[in-house]
């Protein structure tokens, strides 16, 4: 499978942008991470550690070149200030199928971050990999990913029943879509 290129340049939309993480982020991404919602709702270690941080971006670096998932920060713009996390996995290149996932920072919250970055991502997903469909799938109890799916404009689909396992514990997942022409023009 061909490896996913770096990005030429950042995406944004003005206010918030999405660039590949480097190591500078790590001391950040230690504090950041280290809060009880993101352990509810991700698989993220917890407690987070500068070696969890270490092993996330050799991971992330080795998933782009396989071509499986691109994994950015989403940042303020201007200034860069770390906002959140964001993740497009191929997840069927047969079907040209992909799965979106997001993480917004507690300051961040409640400022319609998540949403933007993820139409961005989704925009990228189309117009750059050639996917004919992204999805997100969101915990029945998360109704704050719930939301920013819909503000982003997916299509809520169905729950998927004992979809996923975290830490032991089976969860139902609802299913959303976004397809090329659900976006509109920039």
């Amino acid at each position: 499978m061909p490896g996913l290129s770096h990005l030429d340049s950042p995406l944004t939309d003005g206010d918030i942008a999405l660039r590949p993480w480097t190591d500078a982020d790590m001391d950040a991404m230690v504090s950041l991470l280290n809060e009880p919602e993101i352990a509810r709702w991700t698989r993220v270690p917890s407690p987070y550690t500068r070696t969890d941080a270490k092993d996330f971006l050799a991971r992330v670096e080795a998933r782009r070149a396989n071509g499986e998932e691109i994994a950015l920060a989403i940042v303020s713009t201007p200034g860069g200030e770390l906002l959140g996390s964001m993740g497009l996995r191929v997840s069927s290149r047969e079907n040209l199928r992909g799965e979106l996932g997001y993480l917004v920072f507690a300051p961040a919250r409640g400022r319609g971050v998540a949403a933007r970055a993820v139409r961005l991502l989704a925009r990228f997903g189309f117009e750059q990999l050639g996917l004919g469909r992204v999805e997100i799938l969101a915990a029945t109890g998360n109704r704050a990913s719930q939301r920013v799916a819909e503000r982003a404009g997916f299509t809520r689909e169905g729950v998927l029943r004992s979809y996923t396992d975290k830490r032991g514990e089976r969860l139902d997942m609802i299913a959303f879509s976004l397809l090329p022409g659900d976006l509109g023009s920039p």
